[in-house]
Order: structure tokens, then sequence, then C-alpha cells
């Protein structure tokens, strides 16, 4: 697992190693000070004066775990440092066993200490290296352990000139028979040694699975955070350069549902734009300036539409197709478009273009069409044609914005609106009511947003 994560990932887990690791050996100085202070406390108050040797070298396993304490992470760091620690350990704790006397009296063997304290004393350092968050530091310490406490035990042992354990218990044995075996200063139960070691080992394995798995859960974690920021990224980008293409609802919808839209029927106002006499201002002028201009004014119209909560559908060359209440929902369409063609027509006049816009309000279909290799998002439908044909009929009723019925008849307010008779527009069957906007003196640029106050410079005159 660790292969497929990022370097930043990877340094991520090896610092919350390292930190758990200087935890550990912190953890294990403190236990090796007090246990140095714990020895000097019992043997004054029992007028046992104290080996000087046995001090120095309590000393300096502590002062191994602030040496390593001071490198971890240092340049002087290494990766076995930790394992030649571990083992110093328990060797050094093991060692105890065999060397500190556990009686003035010369004549007892030194393997009471092994009887009367046991084997739990390693159990301490064995449970320090789980912090170091590695199972095989773990594993590897529990086996030294095992090591260590066999040889110490083999060590005392060969020293003694008689050796009792419970292979020489006889059958049958009494109550007596036990008594005098176990309580003989010769008894070493050896058994009772492959028990405590066999514990030590297993509880070493299940130390070392539990670490294991955190370790594979914080990993888990750490890929799953990577591979969702590396998503959000994804997301992030595709969003941005499809938004130049497409309108950012649209993109966002396109994502959560895996590039498609279904199709869907519900009630929105159209609004369909175009340049007057474009071919007209681009004749004199070279291509670069015709496309810089038309970029800029679309641009602008494409901010005036989003502050009105529209959405651009598509560019018709020199024009637009803006839909209100799909995909994007609006409570009212109708003053949204209407309000949004009053400040297309100002904003059109200060880049010194003439628009003509039609609106149109009924049931609108949507989604996605197109092939499986290139789809495209549109809406279609009766309402979207009636909006066209009121665009094209302005250049003949010599108007700028004209509305249909539906639309006249949800507008409130000041938003005014002067019938212009029915007309018969081609690919509709029934004559249409047509409205023309024309609002007071100053409305136009009454309609303009304060954040507009940019124009093109005079290239698009020249």
């Amino acid at each position: 697992m660790s292969r497929d994560l990022p370097r930043s990932a990877l340094k991520r887990y090896e610092l919350a190693e390292r930190q758990g690791l200087r935890l550990a050996i912190f953890c294990r100085t403190m236990i090796a000070l007090s246990g140095l202070i714990y020895l000097v406390t019992v043997y004054n108050s029992t007028d046992y004066t104290l080996r000087i040797w046995t001090i120095v070298a309590l000393f300096a396993y502590a002062a191994t775990g602030f040496t390593h304490l001071a490198i971890v992470g240092t340049r002087y760091d290494r990766w076995w440092l930790k394992y030649a620690v571990s083992a110093f350990d328990m060797i050094g704790i093991c060692a105890l066993f065999a060397i500190i006397p556990v009686s003035r009296s010369s004549d007892i063997p030194q393997i009471i200490a092994f009887r009367a304290y046991g084997i739990y004393y390693l159990f301490p350092i064995l449970a320090l290296s789980v912090l170091s968050l590695s199972w095989r530091l773990v594993v590897w310490t529990g086996a030294v352990a095992v090591v260590a406490w066999w040889s110490a035990f083999l060590w005392v042992i060969s020293n003694m000139d008689q050796t009792l354990s419970w292979s020489d218990i006889p059958v049958n044995a009494t109550t007596a028979d036990y008594e005098n075996l176990f309580l003989s200063i010769n008894f070493v139960g050896t058994g009772n040694r492959v028990e405590e070691s066999g514990f030590l080992l297993a509880g070493a394995f299940i130390l070392a699975l539990v670490v294991f798995r955190a370790r594979t859960v914080f990993l888990a974690q750490i890929k799953a955070e990577a591979q969702e920021r590396k998503e959000r990224q994804a997301r992030h980008k595709v969003t941005a350069v499809l938004g130049r293409f497409v309108p950012e609802e649209i993109t966002n919808q396109l994502i959560a549902d895996s590039g498609t839209l279904a199709p869907k029927e519900g009630h929105g106002t159209l609004l369909v734009l175009d340049i007057q006499d474009f071919t007209g201002f681009a004749r004199d002028k070279s291509p670069t300036v015709v496309i810089e201009a038309l970029d800029g004014f679309l641009a602008r119209c494409c901010e005036v539409i989003a502050e009105n909560s529209g959405v651009v559908i598509t560019f018709t060359g020199d024009g637009l197709l803006a839909s209100f209440n799909t995909p994007l929902k609006v409570d009212d369409p109708e003053a949204a478009a209407y309000d949004a063609a009053v400040a297309l027509v100002a904003a059109a006049d200060s880049l010194n273009f003439t628009v003509r816009i039609g609106v149109a309000s009924g049931p609108v279909a949507s989604g996605s069409i197109g092939s499986s290799d290139r789809m495209a998002f549109t809406v279609y439908g009766t309402t979207v044609n009636r909006a066209a044909r009121l665009e094209t009929l302005c250049k003949s009723l010599n108007q700028t914005i004209l509305i249909d019925r539906p639309t006249r008849e949800k507008l409130t307010g000041a938003r005014s609106a002067t019938p212009q008779g029915d007309h018969g527009l081609r690919g509709l069957d029934e004559p249409v009511s047509v409205f023309a906007v024309t609002p007071e003196q100053g409305e136009w640029d009454g309609r303009i947003p304060s954040s507009f106050n940019q124009t093109l410079d005079s290239r698009t005159t020249t």
C-alpha cells in the first residue's frame, strides 16, 4: 500500500512514526531512572551497599535513552538504531536478574531472582515498542526478550551445583513431595520459564498484529485523503476548463451525473439575442479586431445574464441563447429575463453595438444530446422557437425587445410592455401576441449593473 501513496503522505506517516518512537524512548528513560532511584532507596534503607558498578550500569542504561531521543529524526539517525536500543534494553534488564544479588548471603543462589520477580518486568519495554508504530520492532523486541531471558536463566543455573525442576517430582507425589521440591533452594522451574517465554512471545505477536492493523488503517486513511484531494483537484480543473465552454451550473451537474444530464421538462423563460448588422460592423475590420470585440461583448453579456440568475446555453455566432429557470432554478424567470434583456441593451449601447432580443415563456425541455463521444447540453421545444422568432421579428417591427403574452402576463411593477398585435411566426401554427419592451426615459441606464464600468477600446469603432 505504501508504494501507492504520494511522497507527502509517506512523510506524514514517517513523522507519526518518529513522534511515537520519541514518546516510547522518553517513557523508557523515565522508567529506567525510576528503577535506579528505587534501587538506591531500597538498598540504603536496608543498610546494604549497592555496588558502584551497578549504579553506573543503570545510569548508563538511562543515558542511552537520552542519547537516542536526541538523535531521532536527525542526520545521525539510522533505521537499525531503534532495534539496537531495544535489544540493549531487554539484554540489560535480563542481565539484572543474573547479576544483582537477591540477598547479602552468598549461599543464596541467583535463581531466586527468577522465581521471586519473573518475566513480567520485560512487558513494559515490550508495550513501549508499540508506540513506535512499527510491528517489526514489536516482534524484534519480543524475540530478543525471550532469547535474553533464557540466556540469563541458563547462565544462572550453569553456576549451580544442583538443579531441580518439575520433572524431578516422584510419581504419585504427596503434598510433602511438592513442598520439598517447590521450596527447595535449588528449584529452578524450567517449565515455568517455558510458559513465561511462550506468553511473552504470544503477547509480542498479538501486539505486533495490532500495530500492523493500526498502520494499515492509518495508511488507508492517508491514501483515501490523498485520492480525495486528487479527485477534488481534478474536478476543479475539469470545472475550470468546461466552464469556459459550458455554464458552471451545467458543468457541476455533468460531474455529479457522470457526464450526462437526463432530459427533463419544466417551465422556463428563454432569451435570444443577436447583434444587429454585425456583418456591416465587421466589414472594414481585421478578423482579430472583430473577434476581440465580439469576445468582450459576449463576455459582458454572460455577466449580465448571470447577475439576473440566468444561464447562457449556447452562443449563436454573434448572439446567444439564455435560459431562466433551467437548469438553474429561478423564482420569477419572466421578471429575471426582462431585467436581463434591458441590461443587455444598455450594455450593448455602451459598447457601440445594437442588439435585438426575443423573450418567450412556457414549457421547456432540457438535457444532453449527441453521441457517446461528444455531447452538449441544450434546451428545445416550441418556447425556444418562439423566442428565436421574436428576435427575428424585432427587425420587421423596428423594436429592440419583443416578448410573448405568457411573459407579459407574469410581469409586475414598473416593468412595461406595449402590445404589438398578433403575428404569425415561421414554424408556429397559431399567431402569437407580441409585446415590445419600451422602458421609460433613463430606464436603460438604470438597468445597467453597477459593476459594469468598462468599454471596449477604440478597436471596436475603427
